[in-house]
């Protein structure tokens, strides 16, 4: 299984009234997550991820949409100053999307606390026409490795 860990600092500003993070700034961190996996820096030598295949810099030729994200949380969060750990791989290859899957866990060890798993549905969009682009070989051939079963979710129906 291989999967991608990436650190997020929490900010203060995360937490909400109930001194834990809020549900909206939990999709940010793993979009700050997904970013720095799947995108490149416009600085190639900050390339770290073999994943990294899609141009983040000014006039990329392609975007991405979330066309559908899930969340389900496990844990709360409270503030903390150390990262937390966004573990990433994907559910799925389409042929203009790609299902994303996280954990959200502490870097705890033998037993991680997992505080929320979700999924998102990116479709890969020509910034040109606007209308969804196929998977190209490059970004299939980085991406196959990270591809297993995706998030069962405890609630589904």
């Amino acid at each position: 299984m291989t999967r991608i860990l990436v650190p997020v600092q929490l900010r203060w500003s995360d937490l909400d009234a109930y001194s834990h993070v809020n549900n909206v700034e939990m999709f940010r961190l793993f979009e700050e997550a997904r970013i720095e996996a799947f995108w490149r820096h416009p600085d190639a030598e900050r390339d770290g991820s073999p994943t990294a295949v899609l141009d983040a810099g000014p006039g990329a030729a392609t975007t991405t949409l979330v066309a559908r994200q899930e969340i389900e949380y496990l844990v709360a969060l409270p503030y903390r100053r150390r990262p937390v750990i966004v573990e990433l791989w994907l559910g799925r290859l389409g042929g203009a999307s790609v299902d994303v899957c996280y954990l959200l866990r502490d870097d705890d060890e033998p037993e991680p606390t997992v505080y929320a798993r979700a999924q998102a549905t990116l479709v890969l969009v020509d910034a040109t026409t606007g209308a969804p682009r196929r998977i190209n070989e490059v970004e299939r051939a980085a991406w196959q490795p990270y591809v297993e079963d995706p998030i069962a979710f405890r609630r589904r129906r």
